[in-house]
């Protein structure tokens, strides 16, 4: 499994990448992994300022629907046009093309109190 080390995770298995102001978000290879084939995602949260911890979407796989949380506290600016045609692309790729939402970073330290890639790795036994 690949947990790259310049982005920070949460024990709900989403990832975040954050540049300046914004962030990407998405769930873990390990998450991905879990879910199995997925087969939609619904994320209606455009526009919307959203909680740290608060729920931001769903993703359906063959075999389960699971809640997306959001890691840090932002507006979804964006959700990825992909997901749309390719939710499958999560599958794939959960750190490239598989990103889900793009936000607005309105508290910076929450990212500081985010797993590293070592301390996720630990939290799921790796």
């Amino acid at each position: 499994m690949n947990f790259p080390d310049d982005l920070k995770y949460t024990k709900d298995h989403e990832w975040i990448r954050v540049s300046g102001n914004e962030a990407y978000v998405g769930v873990t290879d390990f998450a991905q992994g879990e879910l199995g084939d997925i087969v939609f995602i619904d994320i209606n949260t455009v526009g919307q300022e959203i909680k740290h911890g608060d729920l931001f979407g769903t993703v359906e796989a063959v075999k389960t629907v699971s809640d997306l949380f959001m890691p840090i506290s932002g507006k979804v600016l964006e959700i990825n046009p992909k997901l749309e045609s390719a939710p499958e692309s999560v599958n794939k790729d959960p750190y490239g093309d598989g990103w889900m939402v793009k936000i607005s970073v309105q508290n910076p330290s929450e990212v500081e109190a985010l797993l590293s890639a070592a301390d996720y790795k630990k939290e799921i036994g790796q």
